[in-house]
């Protein structure tokens, strides 16, 4: 009866145990973001990926109209915008790429120009977050 009782708690130990060994350790390798007009792309990879089929990254940033005098906007001219989607998990890698067009009424056309910032990346399947440091 011990044995049963010994081989029972084993494999419920190995089963539960094993979940938690799978998960790996996520981690953005790499991230970055380029402007074209009022669009940002953000693209990079994701590392550390246990046996997940698929992971669902999202960005969030804050687009500003800026005048040619380099002035920040007021309110109406300062939106945040976001974007988001699944990506496939091969070999425990996840490869990405999501874009962003800021929408303003009245347009921010030239010679005011779009400027992106507060760009914050996040695996939601992991819990996972990388802020992008800068101006784009």
């Amino acid at each position: 009866m011990r044995r049963f009782i010994l081989a029972a708690l084993v494999v419920l130990a190995v089963a539960v145990g094993a979940p938690v060994a799978l998960a790996g350790s996520p981690h953005f390798v790499t991230a970055e973001a380029t402007r074209s007009g009022n669009t940002l792309t953000v693209s990079g990879k994701e590392a550390g990926l246990g046996n997940e089929a698929q992971v669902h990254i999202v960005v969030n940033a804050t687009a500003q109209c800026i005048n040619k005098g380099e002035k920040h906007p007021k309110a109406g001219n300062k939106e945040s915008v976001s974007a988001s989607g699944q990506f496939p998990v091969q070999n425990g890698k996840a490869e990405f790429s999501l874009s962003l067009t800021a929408t303003f009424q009245p347009e921010c056309a030239p010679p005011m120009t779009v400027e992106f910032t507060n760009v914050k990346l996040e695996d939601t399947t992991n819990g996972v977050t990388a802020n992008l440091p800068g101006t784009f």
